[in-house]
């Protein structure tokens, strides 16, 4: 199938468009093992936050407490016992690595602020209007339901819908673009025989009048 075919005359293939890397992987189940640990692991946080009724800072509170009981008492014992101490990694953040969060966090706030300005002084109506329509969606979206189930429902669509999409490409492509050219004439086929009358009739009164 030609590029003019696929979904907006791409070239490049889906794992390309992706970034083909362990993202790309990740999402089009090239690392399945991964991918189906990631979709577990989320939907079993949501069973916990939805069901049980913990809050993720309960939760967290109630892991770390046990974590670090678990470690307290494994410590003790092996030096009652003469045991080795827990295997605890070394945790250390380098100066580096710090220096470079700040600045990827300064990078992305200040882009931020300047968008928030542009917005606030009417220079850009365009991105005005671009915000404003993602704002209104995302407060209809959090109406009819909560941030957890939106997210593992994104992350779930996320995971399954482009894997789907790369193994049935050709299919939905041909469907997609098919139906896309019957709107095509469809529409074509209205503005000749409707709006073009009804625009000859204006100019027709206006002439009239």
């Amino acid at each position: 199938m030609g590029s003019s075919e696929r979904l907006f005359n791409r070239q490049r293939t889906l794992h390309d468009i992706l970034g083909a890397g362990l993202v790309a992987d990740v999402v089009l189940w090239r690392q399945k093992n991964l991918t189906v640990g990631i979709l577990l692991i989320t939907l079993a946080a949501w069973v916990v936050f939805e069901r049980s009724g913990y809050t993720l800072l309960s939760l967290v509170s109630n892991v770390l407490l046990l974590l670090i009981v678990i470690l307290f008492l494994w410590a003790k014992s092996a030096a009652i016992l003469n045991r080795p101490a827990p295997p605890l990694p070394e945790l250390h953040m380098s100066e580096e690595m710090v220096n470079e969060m700040g600045n990827f966090i300064r990078t992305r706030v200040n882009d931020l602020f300047s968008v928030s300005q542009d917005i606030a002084l009417g220079k850009d109506s365009r991105l005005f209007l671009k915000v404003t329509v993602y704002i209104w969606l995302i407060s209809v979206v959090g109406g009819l339901t909560d941030f957890l189930t939106l997210a593992y429902t994104s992350l779930f669509i996320v995971l399954t819908v482009p894997a789907i999409y790369e193994r049935y490409e050709d299919y939905i492509d041909r469907y997609v673009m098919g139906g896309y050219r019957t709107l095509c004439k469809l529409y074509v086929k209205i503005n000749e025989e409707y709006v073009s009358r009804v625009q000859n009739w204006i100019m027709g009164k206006k002439k009239l009048s």
